[in-house]
């Protein structure tokens, strides 16, 4: 299972991206231009990695999960895939804002990550929800209902 990796670095680097571009807009420098878009690229590279890591575990453990949880999962994975190209345009638009020298671009571009990351956030919360109330792709995961064979069973040899 690789999703948990990628992820991680989804979440985080579009909030380093998001600083170092806040950064750059207060101080614009050519230096902070690239390092900023060069990290802005390799969040986008890891939100389309997330997106695809959680189609392959996201199709293990379907079949696995209640109608409520197959409904939030199904929400997941349409809103990873608006959050990855929506995070690969903005990439596009940094990117071309730091090769022509275009800095109303550039401000555009860390206005949307400002909004893409909020929708990273609540992605993340839905992830979580999946694994930590609904059980995906958590090994013996329980439901509550094996504690309760567990109770009648000792009950029963009394």
């Amino acid at each position: 299972m690789l999703h948990p990796v990628a992820a991680h670095f989804a979440i985080v680097l579009p909030l380093v991206s998001l600083l170092l571009g806040v950064l750059y807009i207060i101080k614009p420098s050519e230096l902070m231009s690239k390092i900023s878009t060069r990290f802005m690229v390799f969040a986008s590279l890891f939100l389309i990695a997330a997106f695809f890591t959680g189609k392959e575990d996201g199709a293990e453990t379907y079949i696995l999960l209640s109608q409520a949880g197959k409904a939030l999962l199904l929400e997941h994975k349409d809103f990873g895939l608006y959050l990855s190209v929506a995070m690969f345009v903005t990439a596009l638009i940094k990117l071309l804002g730091c090769k022509k020298n275009i800095f109303k671009l550039e401000v555009l571009s860390v206005a949307l990550l400002l909004i893409i990351s909020a929708g990273i956030f609540y992605q993340g919360k839905i992830g979580g929800e999946l694994t930590y109330t609904y059980g995906a792709n958590v090994e013996k995961h329980s439901d509550g209902m094996d504690c309760l064979e567990e109770q009648a069973e000792d009950e029963a040899e009394e």
